[in-house]
């Protein structure tokens, strides 16, 4: 049986952008987090790619990701993710193997299928809008052939990536239903999946997985990591109200909605309808606000439900001090369970 002080945990960066904060404020705190989470044993820091959404400031997230390695020192730095449809899969061999190539031993590559934005800005980003992700494959074998030094796979005839060829760039799939899953599987890669926003396909979608895995060079049996909504805070009802920020976050995009993080509030209520509310909850499942204790109580119970392999933690905190102090009591609640 596995014991939550035996899972790796790490950072989920969204590089929040708060009310009446800037872009630079969110890469500062960043930062900050980053060697925070270093000292406090995280294992890899990862960053997400969004666009035109006016709360979130990681959307050049391969040119972040070199800021997050460059002041740190040991703990990994990827993404989670870089949405590949968004991109031509040369670049983005060419910036990990360039991030690789500054920082030896420490990048990953996480990624996605979904655009990470929405119909304006997909047509800003000159991506076809009746892709369905459905090429996603043929992407993903195209950006592997690039880093494989014998050149096997579908990149086309003459192209190479320098740098990127023949570095080892670690590759995840992550997902929030099943068709990532099978891939990562078959192709036997590990996966990470976004249980933060999807709770109600966590099991299937980790079946689907470790059924379909086959070993390969990347890895020799299935490796989940689960990511996870987490505030924790001295108090549970302190935790809760610093939850609200994430709260009104999800609301935001249940209206279809988005604007900067905005401070706690001491209820909800008058912010959100009973239907509202109802689907906030459920889509926070696998969300934790509580106390060092709650933290440890709900990670036990998800370990025995996913058997994950790593945790991958969220916090989309308003104030910059406590969020450092959740992802800490997170990092004691777990290394000290």
């Amino acid at each position: 049986m596995k014991q939550l002080k035996d899972i790796p945990i790490s950072v989920l960066d969204l590089a929040p952008i708060i009310q009446g904060g800037t872009a630079a404020d969110s890469f500062h705190n960043s930062l900050d987090l980053a060697r925070h989470a270093e000292a406090w044993g995280y294992h890899r820091y990862w960053l997400a790619e969004h666009h035109n959404m006016p709360g979130i400031a990681s959307s050049a997230t391969s040119l972040v990701i070199g800021h997050i390695a460059a002041g740190t020192k040991s703990i990994r730095v990827g993404s989670g993710g870089i949405m590949l449809p968004n991109h031509a899969p040369l670049v983005i061999a060419e910036q990990f193997g360039t991030l690789e190539s500054l920082y030896p031993g420490r990048i990953d590559l996480g990624l996605g299928r979904a655009p990470g934005s929405d119909q304006p800005a997909a047509r800003a980003l000159r991506r076809g809008l009746g892709s369905d992700g459905s090429d996603f494959p043929e992407q993903l074998s195209e950006l592997r052939a690039y880093f494989d030094p014998n050149g096997a796979g579908s990149r086309p005839p003459g192209v190479r990536a320098v740098p990127g060829e023949g570095l080892n760039v670690p590759i995840w799939l992550l997902g929030s239903s099943g068709f990532s899953a099978r891939l990562a599987g078959q192709l036997g890669l590990p996966f990470a999946f976004a249980s933060h926003f999807a709770p109600e396909y966590v099991l299937p979608a980790l079946h689907l997985y470790r059924s379909n895995f086959q070993p390969s060079e990347a890895l020799d049996k299935p490796h989940v990591m689960i990511g996870l909504g987490i505030t924790a805070a001295d108090t549970v009802e302190e935790a809760r109200r610093l939850a609200t920020s994430q709260q009104q976050q999800f609301l935001n995009i249940i209206r279809g909605r988005s604007g900067m993080l905005q401070p706690p509030v001491d209820s909800m209520d008058g912010l959100w309808s009973i239907q509202e509310r109802a689907i906030l909850l459920e889509k926070q499942h696998y969300s934790i606000a509580g106390d060092k204790a709650a933290v440890t109580a709900k990670l036990q119970q998800i370990l025995e439900e996913t058997e994950a392999d790593e945790w991958i933690i969220a916090s989309q905190i308003y104030d910059h001090k406590a969020r450092l102090h959740s992802y800490e009591l997170v990092a004691e609640a777990i290394l000290n369970s």
